[in-house]
Parts: C-alpha cells; structure tokens; sequence
C-alpha cells in the first residue's frame, strides 16, 4: 500500500508592499473623492521645486539640473505617501466614529511615544454606552470622554477625583470626543495628546499609571468593542 503523503496546509501569503499600498489607496478613495487630486499635487509641487532651484542655481550643469529633478521626483513620493497614511488613517476612523469603542480602538493603535493607554474604559454607562477613557504620559493623566459632554460630565468628575486621590498633584487634562461642535475628532486625537506641556518625567508617568491601575475596577464592554481584540496596556 503506497504511503500517502501529508498535506500541510500552505500559510496564506501576505500582499507584498505594494499590494498592501494599493489596497489602502483603493479603500482611502472609496471614503475621499479628493485623495488622488491631493496625491497628485503632493508629486508635483516637489518636483516643481527642485526643477525651480535646478534652473535657479545652476542653469549650465545639465548633470546638476537632473539631480535637482531627481530629488524632486524623489520628494514628490514621499509626500504622496505620507499623504496618502494621513488620508487614509483619517478614512478609517471616519468609519468608526461615532460607535462605542472608538476612542479605545485609538488609544489601541495610534498612542504616539511616551503614552500609556488603554482600549477599555475606565468608566462606562450601560445605558448609553457613553464612556471615559483614560491615556497617561509626559503631558499628565488625561481623561477622554466618548459620548455628549451633558452625558458623561457626572463620569469625568468622578475620575478626575479618584486622579487626584491617587496621583496628588498630576495634571488632569480633559478630552472630549463626540457629537459637541467643539469636540475633538477622532483622528485627531492622538495627536492631540502629544500637544499637551510635559509635566511627568518617564518615571513618573509610569509610578502614576501603576497606582491608577491597581485601583481601576474591570468594567463591562461598551457594545461595539470586540472582546477577543482586547489587549493590555500599550507603552511605548
């Protein structure tokens, strides 16, 4: 009897870069019309530049004018790549907004260096699903709040005074993101934290993110948040 051979399933290979460049582009432009005239501008002006000073400093070195063009062209691919991340980080909160574990899915992926964050809240309504979320770091303890401020301001008083039982003198800085006109949107959030003054150094931030922790409750799930992405806190 011929002995059959094992058949192991073949590990399904990930796009290449390119692939995986032109699929968030093809999902970018779906949720912004206006992604490739910005793309297209972000090449052009570059290269426009560099033909620009080629032909302002040094107008009889042929050799000279292409390598001016050259790091245009090369200026001009950067700037449509980081064009097209912007555009496409912004596309991909735009789906989300607005859900019940938004900001945690922020404070997940996007926290920059020297932020600890988590995506479950330290403070939920199982009602409305309105939520407060908590990022600790150089800028202090800041609480973000996820629902309408007439909603959720019972909540963020009562974190602020557990911050300042805990922390004593931190900086508390208060973030909301919802449907008030002067919330902040989610995708700017997380460069929102990193404009706020330093006032804890690596140390600190990390002793008051501990005690924080060790008295943070473990609440619920807000409907909206998958269970099985949960992760443990980011720091970078």
């Amino acid at each position: 009897m011929a002995r059959s051979k094992d058949k192991t399933p073949r590990t399904p290979k990930e796009p290449g870069r390119l692939k995986q460049m032109w699929q968030v582009f093809q999902m970018t432009r779906r949720y912004d019309s206006n992604i490739v005239l910005f793309m297209i501008l972000g090449f052009l002006i570059p290269v426009a530049l560099g033909l620009v000073l080629a032909l302002l400093l040094t107008p009889d070195s042929g050799f000279t004018i292409a390598l001016w063009i050259i790091a245009g062209v090369l200026g001009g691919v950067l700037a449509m790549l980081i064009i097209l991340g912007r555009r496409a980080e912004k596309a991909a909160y735009s789906q989300i907004e607005g859900q019940p574990g938004a900001v945690g899915a922020v404070l997940r992926s996007s926290l920059k260096r020297g932020w600890v964050g988590s995506e479950m809240p330290v403070a939920v309504n199982g009602k409305t699903q309105d939520a407060v979320y908590r990022a600790v770091g150089r800028g202090g303890v800041v609480l973000i709040s996820e629902g309408p401020r007439t909603r959720t301001a019972r909540m963020v008083d009562e974190e602020r005074r557990t911050v300042a039982k805990v922390g004593g003198n931190v900086a508390v800085t208060v973030i909301a993101v919802g449907p008030d006109a002067d919330a902040v949107p989610l995708h700017k959030l997380a460069r929102r934290l990193t404009k706020i003054k330093a006032s804890l150094t690596k140390a600190e931030v990390l002793a008051v993110n501990n005690r924080l922790n060790s008295i943070t409750k473990k609440l619920p799930i807000p409907k909206g948040v998958d269970p099985t992405k949960a992760r443990p806190q980011r720091g970078n």
